[in-house]
């Protein structure tokens, strides 16, 4: 099992890591701070440093058949189980799903508080964000106002908080899941991120620290897709 470092510091930029496993041109690593593609948001990139030699990570994600954690990189890594390598993280890349995602949290929140309205599909990736909401009807000022609210919030600089609670007590928090059709995983605890007096939700990705770290919300396009699927793209500014 891979120990996700960058989820007790998402501020993290370098790390050394041992490696597991060797699978050609890709790695199983003892610890990491790169986040693999899930819940929504797209795979950190970077470089694993060894021997001298940056090799770029292109990829990091779970394999579904074992369930490690894959770090793919460029080229094989001519290396064996056991050394210790150096992981880089593409920080700029880094940076900008952070504050997306943060955003997309202050975004569904309001949704959820004025609108009853859960997501029901979504990605982030570097240049933007969307997701989709269990709208009935198209409702193109809610979404106006929604990101209205949330560049307010995001100038209050409140605090991010994050920590972890039993699976059981978490769940029992209003709202503390914001997915119309998944729940978190099987654990027995469940990390928890908190913007307080405005959301409180389970979720295991990296986000800033302080709201007026997003900057501003930039509201991209709305769409919509169908029965409970109203969509917002969005983004920030550099």
């Amino acid at each position: 099992m891979t120990e996700l470092v960058y989820q007790h510091d998402s501020y993290l930029r370098e790390l050394g890591a041992t490696v597991i496993k060797v699978l050609s041109n890709r790695l199983v690593l003892d610890k990491t701070i790169f986040h693999p593609k899930s819940g929504g948001v797209d795979n950190d990139t970077g470089w694993i440093v060894y021997n001298g030699l940056e090799i770029p990570v292109n990829s990091v994600y779970y394999d579904k058949e074992s369930g490690l954690l894959i770090h793919e990189l460029e080229k094989p890594l001519e290396a064996s189980e056991g050394v210790k390598v150096l992981l880089r993280l593409n920080w700029n890349r880094r940076y900008r799903l952070m504050r997306l995602h943060t955003a997309a949290h202050l975004l569904s929140a309001i949704m959820y508080r004025d609108y009853n309205a859960l997501i029901t599909g979504g990605n982030i990736s570097e240049e933007y964000a969307y997701d989709d909401y269990s709208m009935e009807t198209f409702d193109r000022e809610a979404f106006l106002k929604a990101v209205e609210k949330a560049n307010q919030i995001v100038r209050q600089a409140l605090e991010v908080k994050i920590y972890w609670l039993p699976r059981d007590e978490a769940l029992k928090i209003p709202g503390v899941v914001k997915l119309a059709t998944r729940m978190p995983p099987s654990v027995d605890k469940l990390r928890i991120v908190e913007i307080p007096g405005i959301d409180v939700q389970a979720d295991g990705g990296p986000h800033v620290r302080n709201t007026l770290e997003i900057g501003e919300i930039v509201l991209l396009k709305i769409e919509n897709k169908g029965k409970n699927k109203k969509r917002i793209y969005f983004t920030v500014k550099p």
